[in-house]
């Protein structure tokens, strides 16, 4: 049988060498937790908060998250394609998620805020009116990506083909826009 926990607040705990109890965790606060290579499998996590941990490698098989914020957080190489995909909603904020992916993830309305999404998988991924506010996208992948309204505008290093993806209404700030041109092998002079 699986635990519940509600409004428990977790603080500087380490589960790299002990088990992460497997349960239900709702409005739960968890503050400087180390959840490296931690295995999550089926957790569910709803309307809690993540701050200053590191979720490194944790194995994410079939785990929920419904409106879960992540502040301040290392979180390199997840498969969050591996998800439950019933009510998946996050937001993200001074994060670090390189090397993670969103393959075919549903992404719509999501926050990335100061965050480094370096190398990370957003192929097939649905960005609809999603905001990625001041955050780092060098070598991030977006292949047949919707990002319908998604707004780039203070976000720097992205490389996205506009012939692959479908742009409709996204926003970018003409000082990065050389970003959508680099698929046509384009000289850009910006001394006009």
């Amino acid at each position: 049988m699986e635990d519940y926990f509600d409004e428990v607040v977790f603080t500087h705990k380490d589960f790299l060498y002990k088990e992460f109890p497997k349960g239900e965790y709702e409005q739960c606060t968890f503050q400087n937790v180390d959840f490296l290579n931690a295995n999550l499998t089926k957790c569910t996590f709803i309307d809690c908060d993540f701050v200053d941990c590191n979720f490194s490698n944790a194995k994410l098989r079939d785990v929920t998250f419904i409106n879960a914020n992540f502040s301040n957080c290392k979180m390199l190489g997840m498969h969050f394609n591996e998800c439950n995909s019933f009510g998946f909603s996050m937001s993200f904020e001074n994060c670090q998620l390189n090397d993670s992916s969103f393959y075919q993830v549903q992404l719509k309305g999501t926050k990335f805020v100061n965050s480094k999404l370096v190398s990370v998988d957003f192929s097939k991924a649905d960005l609809t009116n999603a905001i990625l506010s001041q955050c780092d996208l060098l070598n991030a992948t977006f292949e047949q990506t919707l990002l319908v309204h998604t707004d780039f505008r203070t976000s720097v290093h992205y490389n996205i083909n506009p012939e692959k993806n479908n742009i409709k209404g996204a926003k970018f700030s003409l000082s990065s826009v050389a970003g959508l041109l680099n698929v046509y092998k384009i000289a850009i002079d910006e001394t006009s």
